[in-house]
């Protein structure tokens, strides 16, 4: 069992628009973040997952992912599911939890146009 308490998270800003709040679990096969999200992330073009399955629950606000094109609604209580290679950006005012399979790093995350 591994447990991180809210003072261990580490706060990161992605972005002017997204800041996540990770939990350090060092685990190599998941983890999780908290993210911020007030504007459009990225601010241009697209992010791709090259390793990570990305699920996304929001916590609260509203806003939108773009998915390959298409345009999802999100809202308060909804869950997206974001596969490995699939290019998307986030738009809106939310907070979200997102954990990741195999973990999120930094390498496999590469904004594109």
């Amino acid at each position: 069992m591994k447990v991180i308490h809210k003072d261990q998270a580490e706060k990161f800003k992605n972005s002017n628009t997204c800041t996540a709040i990770e939990y350090p679990l060092g685990d190599k096969d998941i983890n999780g973040a908290i993210i911020e999200l007030n504007g459009k992330y990225p601010e241009k073009g697209r992010v791709v997952n090259l390793k990570c399955k990305e699920l996304a629950y929001v916590i609260s606000g509203f806003g939108k992912a773009v998915v390959e094109g298409k345009e999802i609604k999100l809202q308060e209580g909804d869950l997206i599911l974001i596969e490995p290679g699939e290019k998307y950006f986030w738009e809106g005012k939310l907070t979200m939890f997102v954990p990741c399979t195999p973990a999120w790093y930094s390498e496999q995350h590469k904004e594109i146009e």
